[in-house]
């Protein structure tokens, strides 16, 4: 049974890796996949796969509303997990959200590299960010993640959402699905915002390298 209750209207930390810590993006074409999946899965009537959503976006073009599961707040792709900040919007929002999310990308991967078994491992975890605080140091923690393991500085990588924080990209990746406003609203900057997470990562490799946490 998931210890997590997921609530509408509560924050949620969200997560998981490959099975036996495999890579599960080996591409920027599967990382692209994914963030697809992100922005099109996260709709509360049944969309069947992403070829057969591409015939629904003519239709919410003309006008019809668009029921969401979730807001997504910040996200990291590693190559071989993810990490998520979500809002649950409807009821069991996020468990319906994440597992045609993980329905569909694992289908996907197996197809394109023939194989087949489980991908992720196991069931999503999850946590709930039940303060404020936990919700802006936690932002950082997504964000900055590929630095925190030493992949690539928060700032270049293309597969999380800190480039959209500060300001650095061009369109988000997600399109209206990224609701950054949440956090990058209660600091008087872009720049403190990026003095701020940038900060906190630091501490957070520290400690990671040091093996006092990990998540």
């Amino acid at each position: 049974m998931r210890k997590t209750e997921f609530a509408n209207g509560e924050h949620y930390h969200i997560f998981n890796r490959g099975v036996e810590k495999r890579d599960v993006f080996l591409n920027d074409f599967d990382y692209m996949r994914f963030l697809q999946s992100l922005a099109e899965f996260n709709r509360t009537d049944p969309i069947g796969s992403i070829f057969e959503q591409s015939f629904r976006k003519k239709e919410d073009l003309l006008g019809n509303e668009v029921s969401k599961l979730v807001e997504i707040i910040a996200y990291c792709l590693n190559p071989n997990h993810y990490h998520l900040i979500l809002k649950q919007l409807e009821d069991k929002g996020i468990e319906k959200f994440m597992h045609k999310m993980g329905v569909g990308y694992s289908k996907y991967f197996n197809h394109k590299y023939k194989r087949s078994g489980v991908l992720f491992q196991g069931v999503f975890k999850s946590k709930h960010i039940a303060t404020n605080e936990y919700l802006l140091h936690l932002s950082s923690y997504v964000n900055c993640n590929s630095e925190i393991h030493g992949i690539c500085k928060a700032e270049n990588y293309k597969w999380c959402s800190f480039p959209d924080y500060i300001n650095k990209r061009t369109g988000n990746l997600l399109g209206e699905s990224l609701k950054k406003d949440i956090v990058i609203d209660q600091f008087r900057s872009v720049k403190e915002y990026k003095e701020f997470a940038k900060i906190n990562a630091k501490e957070m490799k520290r400690r990671k390298d040091e093996e006092e946490f990990e998540l």
